[in-house]
């Protein structure tokens, strides 16, 4: 998920264009599918890049054959080499094409089933696009991957901003680290020392 070191060479950064290209197909497939990861963090407010396309979806045979024909659109058509069970098999199934595309069916321990009473719809340039909310989002971000450490800070200021502190993970540790994002925003923006 996200890692730019495993990103293959013939694929590029993802836009927002291409987003928008993705969730168009995926809308017309009727596809059950939520955005999660870098994208869902951006939509929230916070300025990072993303190397790839996180969804989480329901991992069911119909599903996944519904994703394969509207990934189709994509020049190298690397959806054709995954199988239908392997998402509910396998942690992440990378579709390597023209833009990276990661499918998952549970997201740390939140699955599609948990997640789509937890979906925002956002329209953009027409497209109604599913992100999952912050309070179930931060759940994803449950890892020991140093890259979501910042993305978790950022959505506990941001639950917390919104007096919805209750509903995040663990509110005792958003409160005890009240003032982590305050800190974590002048470690990024200090001044290097004047010799």
């Amino acid at each position: 998920m996200d890692d730019q070191n495993a990103r293959p060479e013939y694929s590029r950064e993802p836009t927002i264009d291409d987003l928008v290209m993705l969730c168009r197909h995926l809308n017309a497939a009727g596809v059950n599918y939520v955005v999660i990861g870098g994208f869902a963090i951006i939509l929230n407010g916070y300025t990072r890049t993303t190397g790839d396309v996180d969804l989480l979806v329901d991992s069911s045979i119909e599903n996944i054959d519904r994703i394969k024909q509207a990934l189709l659109y994509l020049p190298d058509k690397a959806i054709a080499e995954v199988k239908a069970d392997e998402v509910a098999q396998y942690s992440v199934v990378r579709v390597a094409d023209e833009i990276l595309i990661d499918l998952m069916h549970k997201a740390c321990d939140v699955t599609y089933a948990k997640a789509k009473d937890y979906i925002q719809y956002r329209e953009i340039e027409g497209i109604k696009i599913p992100f999952l909310k912050p309070e179930l989002l931060i759940q994803t971000k449950l890892t020991v991957r140093a890259k979501d450490a910042p993305d978790r800070m950022f959505l506990e200021y941001l639950l917390a901003q919104q007096n919805d502190a209750s509903v995040a993970v663990n509110s005792k540790a958003v409160r005890a680290n009240k003032g982590g994002w305050r800190r974590f925003l002048k470690t990024l923006f200090r001044r290097p020392e004047q010799k």
